[in-house]
């Protein structure tokens, strides 16, 4: 599906999908990716080759926690010697409270995800002295408001002696908490992403805030060229749906007022200049 079909495929679904649609939109682009390692994971990221990134179809959530949360697995190549495949598992957290099991849920998951690799070398007969499991990347991607102290592990979920701990499975989780994220994290990616996380942030905020960040971000967009400004055209379609599903009629006229300073930086086709408009009518028939 091309970007002009995606973002109309937005204007088709109830306002309650935009949280969990947009961010699945937003990360299934190599370069958000990127820009989302780049902010919890920067060690990492130049050794990944998001290059040849591959979205993996598969799901390993609850159909009872679906409407509140889901999952994104890529796959893609680790530079090194051998160029081994890597997998990140990305869950999107969506509930406004936070969730002390977390920890078991992410290795659930992941044991999911080894166990498909287990039952595929089984079925064409791949010797177990041959069976390597990928490793996996567990990133949780958070929109709520709560702060989560400590981040998701096993051992939170027990009240184990000392001597004991070294029995509990032990691994990393990559977390950003998109609205209680400093600005100055968020924006260590010189990518869209970061800036556009800054306002996600502020989502629910009042409307001075919100247009502040805007200005920002404006500010921003006045120092790139024109060619720089068509890595910004997903990112400007986001910007787009978020103010119309998420903030007041006041915010769309503050982003029209954007989009016409910048015209030139993001250099949008007629058709495109088209999509923003059956936006925006959309929209005004929602309220």
């Amino acid at each position: 599906m091309n970007p002009f079909d995606e973002v109309l495929s937005f204007l088709r679904e109830p306002l309650g999908t935009f949280p969990d649609r947009s961010a699945r939109w937003l990360l299934s682009n190599p370069d958000n990716l990127y820009g989302l390692l780049e902010i919890i994971g920067s060690d990492l990221v130049g050794s990944l080759d998001f290059r040849r990134v591959r979205r993996v179809n598969t799901t390993f959530i609850a159909d009872n926690l679906r409407k509140q949360e889901s999952d994104l697995v890529f796959l893609l190549p680790f530079r090194d010697a051998d160029e081994m495949e890597v997998m990140i598992y990305i869950l999107l957290e969506h509930q406004s409270t936070v969730d002390p099991a977390m920890g078991f849920r992410l290795l659930f998951y992941m044991v999911q995800i080894w166990d498909q690799q287990r039952q595929r070398w089984v079925s064409e007969n791949v010797p177990k002295g041959q069976w390597r499991f990928r490793p996996i990347i567990p990133v949780v991607f958070y929109t709520g408001e709560q702060v989560w102290q400590p981040l998701p592990s096993l051992e939170t979920l027990m009240d184990i002696p000392g001597p004991l701990v070294r029995f509990v499975p032990q691994f990393e989780t990559l977390f950003l908490g998109v609205k209680t994220e400093s600005d100055a994290n968020l924006l260590k990616t010189e990518r869209p992403f970061g800036w556009l996380m800054t306002l996600l942030k502020r989502e629910d905020a009042e409307a001075g805030e919100f247009s502040a960040a805007l200005e920002r971000l404006s500010e921003h967009l006045g120092a790139l060229t024109e060619g720089e400004g068509g890595s910004w055209k997903q990112a400007l379609y986001y910007l787009y749906l978020l103010v119309f599903y998420q903030r007041s009629v006041e915010d769309r006229d503050i982003l029209e007022r954007f989009i016409s300073e910048h015209h030139q930086t993001f250099s949008l086709s007629e058709q495109e200049a088209s999509l923003m408009q059956s936006m925006a009518e959309h929209y005004i028939e929602q309220v």
